[in-house]
């Protein structure tokens, strides 16, 4: 079964974005996502100020 991308409620902080999901066993996540070009961190999260702290704080280390 492929990956489904059903995000809702997404949110842009600088250069990452916030988006609502539900895991597979049906729980609310939360993944950051950075779109800096050749960046390439994202990370979820089971909170919401969890990924706004951390979409706060990334810095991308590609210049």
């Amino acid at each position: 079964m492929p990956a489904r991308d059903n995000f809702h409620s997404v949110t842009r902080i600088g250069p990452v974005q916030i988006g609502t999901h539900r895991d597979r066993n049906g729980r609310t996540k939360y993944a950051a996502v950075c779109t800096a070009d050749r960046c390439g961190w994202s990370a979820d999260y089971s909170s919401q100020t969890a990924a706004q702290l951390a979409a706060r704080t990334h810095r991308c280390r590609v210049r």
